[in-house]
């Protein structure tokens, strides 16, 4: 069974890859807010100083932010072990691309982060999208992908 990883379509980097991009960039955000909520304690004036409420606030709303990351982070995860578990499901079944044009039985599957493209014992390609066939026999209008033409 061929199922390869994901990988932007392009050669561009994965969905998973661009979430921990970004999970970084809020983590600094991040550190930058409460850096820059101790200089604010630090440079306040005694008679006027900043509401606790506000601060806590500002703080938890933060907070939220860095957590909703994680968890779309955890979520492309989820949806690229998916993604692979139904690309092996594919292959050695007969696939018949949505214009019925192409017909085969799958040899491989790649996977990528906008979609699967299964690779057909001929050599086809096609696209998993809606209107495929997907069956465990050869359809009987198919050519047999076993035969020699000699």
């Amino acid at each position: 069974m061929a199922v390869d990883g994901t990988q932007g379509v392009g050669g561009g980097s994965s969905t998973y890859g661009s979430s921990n991009a970004a999970q970084k960039k809020a983590t600094l955000n991040y550190d930058n807010f409460l850096q820059l909520l101790v200089a604010q304690m630090k440079n306040q004036d005694p008679t006027d100083p900043m509401d606790a409420s506000e601060q806590m606030s500002q703080l938890a709303s933060f907070s939220q932010v860095e957590q909703t990351i994680q968890t779309n982070s955890k979520l492309d995860t989820l949806l690229t072990s998916s993604s692979l578990t139904q690309a092996s499901s594919y292959v050695g079944k007969y696939m018949t691309s949505a214009d019925g044009k192409t017909t085969g039985q799958v040899e491989s599957v790649k996977v990528y982060s906008d979609g699967l493209v299964a690779t057909l014992k001929n050599g086809d390609k096609v696209l998993v999208q809606a209107g495929i066939s997907i069956s465990d026999t050869a359809p009987t209008n198919a050519p047999s992908d076993d035969t020699d033409e000699s």
